[in-house]
């Protein structure tokens, strides 16, 4: 069994690590503090608790996390030899004390998952149905998918992954899933260890540098100790370089020194380290076209370009029919809204024709993003036209151009009235429900409250008279079947 998120209260490693082993993403947090925070951002799917906490502690955060708005399985475990610390029993109805034989027990771990996550609504890959992926490994990456194109794809992820290549390269617009890819390839090949990602396009020459390399005390001003870079943290693992064609031009020969010679000092270092990882990049530019405008190093490029990988984008004729999978599969794992899970099951007919027309310029990102707002929006069990909200080539570029005209018309500089209209547009587009809209406009509910008050913003009585594009859905029969996978 694998867990999407789980979180970890400790501050030992070795459970850390152990954590690691069941979860495609581990979020770990030193305090109980620092934990209702992450649940808050994260939402994990488990939360594991060290016995070290004291008692008062556990109580307060089990209590507190408990508020949260879905059902998180929480285990308590306990690797000592004697269990010293006793579970009130206010606290066992939230929460199961358990014991491991030492912090390496990683069948224990499964077992006590095994035992006391029977939450239905928890989302780990093996309650995926498998129509939803064309190969067995794909569950595991959520590459979501039964196209020619993307069969193709997971072929060549798997041929990589067997052999020894090293470097990868993985290209494909924005959004089609390199990252996935990366992870599916690093899930192959070692999934034991460590996967560090690094994107390059968001960090400045020196600081990627230091990142990359890590660098030594007293190196440059502010360099107050010795630093570990990602090429030796990821040691035996995988470093995904994410959009490596943003790279500092500086800095791709001693990326391609690192890729021949399989060595690297840190920044003011004097001796070579040894790099060991395996080392993939992934581009949303035709890098042969840089090459010929010098902004990328055509030795690189070569070296790179052994056996890429394109992942083809969503528009693409080979993969439109993945498009209802893909919906189908976003609105079955959401979380976005935990009092929607497992009530909107489908969409209506004309809901995936329209999903199946768009050029989705976003790709999967930007399918995601429409189903996680029209989980949001739709209030029956299934998800209509009306609660679909595509932008159009036509309509973004009316809407800049309005918003242009609009700019050059500005005499009204008001703040205060900016702010009151966001507001409102963020309480309308989440029906009145504070906390959503608290979390759209990236503020706390407390401040939302004052907000609210401060600007005297009223609900508005609606209007019998206005219509949606829902309506044009009435011809459709409610038992009309969306389609089987």
């Amino acid at each position: 069994m694998s867990f999407k998120k789980v979180l970890i209260v400790t501050k030992d490693s070795e459970l850390q690590q152990l954590t690691n082993k069941i979860a495609n993403q581990t979020f770990i947090a030193d305090d109980t503090k620092e934990a209702l925070e992450i649940i808050n951002l994260a939402r994990p799917d488990l939360i594991l608790l060290d016995s070290c906490s004291s008692t008062v502690q556990t109580k307060e955060f089990l209590k507190k996390s408990k508020e949260v708005p879905i059902n998180i399985p929480k285990v308590i475990i306990d690797d000592r030899k004697q269990i010293n610390l006793v579970l009130p029993n206010e606290l066992s109805q939230i929460a199961k004390k358990c014991f491991l034989k030492d912090k390496k027990d990683l069948a224990g771990l499964r077992n006590i998952i095994n035992r006391t996550t029977d939450n239905p609504d928890k989302r780990t890959s093996d309650n995926y149905p498998n129509y939803y992926f064309a190969k067995d490994f794909a569950a595991d990456s959520y590459l979501v998918g039964h196209s020619k194109a993307m069969t193709d794809t997971l072929d060549m992820i798997e041929l990589v992954a067997r052999s020894r290549c090293n470097p990868l390269l993985i290209l494909g617009e924005t959004g089609t899933g390199k990252e996935l890819a990366a992870r599916a390839i690093h899930r192959l090949r070692h999934s034991k260890e460590k996967f560090v990602a690094v994107n390059c396009a968001a960090l400045t020459a020196n600081l990627l540098e230091s990142e990359l390399f890590g660098h030594t005390k007293g190196s440059f001003t502010g360099a107050d100790r010795d630093k570990t870079g990602l090429l030796e943290l990821a040691g035996n693992g995988t470093i995904f370089l994410d959009e490596i064609s943003e790279m500092p031009i500086e800095l791709q020969s001693k990326l391609l020194r690192v890729l021949q010679e399989k060595t690297f000092r840190k920044v003011g270092g004097l001796t070579n380290t040894t790099c060991n990882a395996t080392i993939i990049a992934s581009s949303n530019r035709v890098l042969l076209n840089q090459v010929r405008k010098k902004r990328f190093r055509a030795d690189l490029y070569y070296r790179l370009n052994v056996f890429p990988i394109t992942m083809a984008p969503l528009r693409a004729s080979e993969r439109r029919q993945d498009i209802k999978l893909l919906a189908q599969y976003f609105l079955d794992t959401s979380d976005i809204c935990p009092q929607k899970v497992n009530k909107i099951k489908a969409f209506t007919k004309l809901a995936i024709e329209t999903l199946e027309e768009h050029d989705w310029p976003g790709n999967i990102r930007e399918l995601r993003n429409v189903i996680e707002k029209g989980i949001l929006l739709e209030k029956t069990d299934k998800i209509g036209l009306g609660s679909i909200a595509i932008d159009s080539p036509e309509s973004r570029s009316s809407s800049d151009s309005l918003l242009s005209n609009q700019q050059d018309k500005i005499t009204d500089f008001s703040l205060e009235k900016a702010e009151r209209k966001l507001i409102r547009s963020a309480l309308k587009e989440t029906g009145w429900q504070k906390t959503k809209a608290a979390s759209l406009l990236g503020i706390t509910r407390a401040t939302l409250y004052a907000k609210v008050k401060q600007y005297n913003i009223t609900k508005e009585a609606p209007n019998a008279r206005s219509k949606t594009k829902a309506q044009l859905e009435i011809s459709e029969s409610p038992h009309q079947p969306v389609g089987t996978f």
